[in-house]
């Protein structure tokens, strides 16, 4: 074979070689392609979601009480509020667009924790939304999202983040609540600086966090303030800036609609260190405590549905649900929303 037919021979099967690892890629880029796609389209069997127009205000979806939360449906609207009848929770959602971790809403304002993303870091923060989900102001919180609440008038938001740590099952973990009053933009950073009341006497330690507020008015609420190895429920004051013990053993208050019980999560005997806890119901008057009829560990703070029924999120297929059981001890445990968390109603 002369010089000449080596060289072209050569040629030649380089050209196939290139021909032929150009293929592979290309095949490998539409399957990778076609598989992130099959990922953007909602799970069989999952909840059909749209986009369409979501607002905060009862009334404007034509139901007559709607559900906002998180969606959790895998899809191209995962992680966006979203929208269904409240006596149709397993109908078609409406999402929005806005994605939030957490979320509340209440007196038509939306307060949602959002994460944006960095090249080597996330960073957090706190957007105020109006009653159609137009960003009012934002703040940048010190941590990972956790909690987040709205008073009755829309006036108040409230959010927690983990400045240390992500889970309240152990100690080590530091927290930071903050308040804002959307009227005047006027920001509690940190209510760490509030007087404690604890037994009757001032109280002052190093370790205090403060957690999961839950509103009474615009400016009595509740909260959690965990401090020597011990959580308490506390009542806050927002213009005296105090926090008062009243109970032992309580974590991520939620107030009843009609001011008189908190539901909340209590850490029991003999349960497993990582999920120490079951759902509870506190009568503020007599300080009694009802334990609900769900066995399992709630790590969430749960919503009154009305005035008789918890809602709160356990994990799922699709990263968690929603749950509801009677508030008064009876009954048992129903899974009423499959794929979201953060919820909240309208009406």
């Amino acid at each position: 074979m002369t010089t000449s037919l080596q060289n072209r021979t050569r040629v030649l099967i380089l050209l196939v070689a290139v021909l032929l690892l150009g293929g592979v890629g290309t095949g490998a880029v539409l399957y990778a392609a076609d598989r992130s796609a099959d990922r953007d389209r909602a799970q069989p069997g999952g909840p059909v979601v749209t986009r369409g127009p979501v607002s905060l205000r009862p009334g404007e979806h034509g139901a007559a009480r709607t559900m906002v939360f998180r969606n959790m449906a895998w899809g191209p609207h995962r992680d966006e509020l979203a929208t269904v009848p409240a006596d149709h929770p397993d109908g078609p959602r409406t999402a929005s667009g806005v994605q939030c971790l957490r979320f509340y809403t209440g007196g038509g304002t939306g307060i949602c924790l959002q994460a944006e993303r960095g090249a080597l870091q996330d960073t957090y923060r706190a957007v105020v939304l109006d009653d159609h989900l137009k960003e009012l102001r934002s703040f940048p919180v010190a941590g990972i999202p956790t909690r987040s609440r709205v008073s009755p008038s829309g006036h108040l938001a409230a959010w927690t983040v983990f400045v240390s740590g992500d889970s309240y099952a152990g100690t080590d973990f530091s927290t930071r609540t903050s308040i804002v009053d959307v009227r005047d933009w006027n920001l509690r950073d940190n209510l760490e600086d509030f007087d404690v009341v604890k037994d009757g006497k001032p109280y002052r330690a190093p370790d205090i966090n403060i957690w999961g507020v839950t509103f009474a008015d615009d400016n009595a609420f509740y909260a959690t303030v965990a401090t020597g190895g011990q959580t308490y429920l506390v009542r806050g004051d927002l213009a005296a800036r105090t926090l008062t013990t009243l109970h032992q053993n309580v974590e991520c208050p939620s107030l009843s609609p009609d001011g008189t019980r908190i539901a909340y999560k209590k850490r029991v005997p003999d349960a497993p260190v990582d999920a120490p806890w079951r759902l509870y119901v506190l009568d503020l008057a007599t300080m009694t405590e009802t334990a609900t009829a769900e066995q399992r560990s709630i790590d969430d703070q749960a919503v009154w549905s009305d005035g008789s029924t918890l809602l709160y999120a356990l994990p799922g297929d699709f990263g968690a649900d929603l749950w509801t059981v009677p508030a008064d001890g009876s009954g048992a445990a129903v899974r009423l929303l499959e794929a979201a968390v953060a919820p909240a109603y309208l009406g």
